[in-house]
Parts: structure tokens; sequence; C-alpha cells
């Protein structure tokens, strides 16, 4: 059985007279025949680059730190020389020194945060803004509390030691 709407169509009558091809509304407002002035009609695709992995890029960008690190201290060794032939007092020598200390988005050494350490919820994991006095637990809302209050001593004693914490519950 055929589905519905797929039977056969009848044949065009064969008058001799050409029925012009009405185009559907989708046709109509298509944009494919249009030009794309975004596209760069002279654009080739390099067959030859490829692509580089993560620990590539990281250690390229070491060692592009590094020879400028070593640039510069070259620069103010010579720049230090250069003073004690000329006894003349330069404030360049500490605009380098504050350049090396400037942290990277590679480099770990960064001042330690100004902003107050947040405080989690030991049993969800959200933000935990209130402390169970009785177990020292920290608890997000009103029913996480309601489950620390139903808490063994033991379990009270696993959730601390899982956040680093070893003090007596009560």
């Amino acid at each position: 059985m055929p589905p519905k709407g797929g039977s056969k169509r009848k044949p065009a009558a064969s008058d001799g007279t050409a029925t012009p091809n009405i185009p559907s509304l989708a046709e109509q407002f298509s944009y494919i025949h249009l030009p794309k002035p975004f596209k760069n009609p002279n654009y080739t695709k390099n067959v030859n680059r490829r692509a580089k992995n993560l620990k590539n890029v990281l250690s390229q960008e070491r060692e592009r730190e590094r020879s400028e690190r070593e640039k510069r201290r070259l620069e103010k060794m010579d720049a230090e020389k250069g003073e004690d032939e000329m006894d003349v007092d330069d404030n360049s020598n500490g605009a380098s020194k504050v350049d090396e200390d400037i942290p990277t988005y590679s480099s770990i050494e960064a001042p330690p945060s100004v902003l107050p350490q947040k405080k989690y919820c030991d049993i969800t994991g959200l933000e935990g803004p209130y402390t169970d006095p009785a177990t020292g637990l920290r608890y997000h809302d009103k029913s996480v509390y309601e489950l620390i209050k139903g808490l063994s001593v033991s379990s009270a004693k696993d959730y601390l030691a899982a956040r680093g914490v070893s003090s007596i519950v009560k």
C-alpha cells in the first residue's frame, strides 16, 4: 500500500504547451543564488598546515618566554655595563625587574588572592554559608541541615575528614 499522498502523478497533457514551473515558497525565500560578500573568492586552504597538540603549544610558549627573559637579562647587563662606564643613573633597571615578575597564563607563580576563601557545603558541594554548631559541617540550606541533624557521629567525622578538618564532634 503506497503512503498517503504518494500516489503516482498523472502524466502531463501533451498538447504542446509547456506550463511554467512555479517556484515553491522555500525557493522564493532562498538566498543560495545571491552572492556571498563575506567569502573571499581567492581563498585557498593550506593543505600543508597541521594542528599542534597542547603539549607542543605550551612548550613553544615556555621557550619563547624563556628567550624573552634571557634577552631582557642581557639588555640589563649591557645597560649596567654602560652605566659603569658613563656613571649615569637610570631607572630602566627597575622597569625590567618588574617585567620579570609579571605572571603569564603558563606560569603558576601569581600573588595570593585578596578575596576571602569561599565556603562550600560538605554534603552537596554548593556554596555553604551556614555551619552546624554541633558537628562543624557546612551546609547549603534548611533541607541539608535536616539531613545533617540525622547523621551519625562517624558519618559527620567522615565528611569533615573529606574536607581536611580533623575536629572533635560533640
